[in-house]
């Protein structure tokens, strides 16, 4: 995987992140993964990038994969997606990118959302792949997304869910070589039988209901938005459009100048439908900056 790509840990301060980074010639963009991911997520996306003149930066997010942070507190603020943003702009200053272009998917498409709006200077154009504002979800729950999506609850409750997970992580997240790619499972695989790798993807999800909802309402009151050009992408094989209506409806009051379309693919859309993705992000993280 990542073929003529750099690997190495960034000290942000308060967490060691793990990093690849790949091509010189072109304008940077960040690449963010989701649950339960890493950033061998990217693996046939990036080089397509790097293909197509972008220098690609794929790190591990906090408390997944191989990069590490603080330990889990009680408001778990040190797993909130404003830390990890903070990460991501360190991380990138670090690699000399004071402005970058940025791409976020899922659990990291929150964390996109998040930069765009703390570091609106650093983000040129931001696409969210799978993804809505966190505060979005909770105010439409009907009984449907609390079937589909009771994954996000369960996650909150303490302990429970880490002995749940950790008796068999094989059996609970069940991915595919086939899909993924060898060297990608493989990577994968040794991130979620790591207890504390699960612990922080679950103080994660704890974070993304507790103090990023109340930091999400705070910018909803406040009147803040994304003010760079956004792309929001959904897989028309995930359930997104089912549970939501029309993503870009709810997305147009975050970002006024938002564009987008589905791609055919289920939710993993860097591992199911690369090309179609690459395709799609160069063309809009090429157009014109402002």
């Amino acid at each position: 995987m990542f073929e003529g790509f750099e690997t190495e840990y960034v000290d942000t301060g308060e967490a060691p992140i793990f990093v690849r980074h790949g091509g010189s010639a072109g304008p940077a963009v960040l690449l963010l993964h989701g649950h339960p991911r890493t950033s061998a997520t990217w693996h046939r996306v990036a080089p397509l990038l790097v293909e197509r003149g972008f220098t690609v930066v794929c790190p591990d997010l906090r408390g997944y994969g191989r990069s590490r942070g603080p330990a889990p507190a009680a408001d778990h603020a040190p797993h909130s997606k404003r830390a990890v943003a903070d990460d991501m702009v360190r991380v990138m200053a670090h690699l000399g990118h004071d402005r970058f272009l940025l791409a976020g998917h899922d659990r990291g498409g929150a964390v996109a959302l998040r930069l765009a709006l703390d570091h609106p200077d650093a983000v040129l154009r931001a696409a969210f792949l799978d993804a809505l504002p966190i505060s979005e979800h909770l105010a439409r729950i009907t009984p449907e997304l609390a079937t589909a999506w009771w994954h996000w609850f369960f996650f909150a409750q303490p302990d429970v869910p880490e002995r749940v997970i950790t008796a068999d992580p094989d059996a609970w997240y069940q991915g595919d070589p086939a899909v993924m790619g060898a060297e990608n499972h493989a990577e994968w695989r040794a991130a979620v039988r790591d207890p504390d790798v699960v612990r922080a993807m679950l103080e994660d999800y704890r974070a993304g209901l507790t103090v990023d909802r109340r930091d999400e309402e705070a910018d909803r009151a406040a009147g803040r938005q994304v003010t760079c050009p956004a792309l929001v992408l959904w897989s028309t094989r995930d359930d997104l459009e089912q549970l939501y209506g029309d993503p870009l409806e709810v997305w147009r009051a975050w970002a006024p100048d938002v564009t987008g379309h589905g791609i055919d693919s289920g939710h993993h859309v860097a591992e199911e439908a690369p090309e179609a993705l690459a395709a799609d992000l160069a063309e809009f993280l090429a157009e014109p900056r402002p």
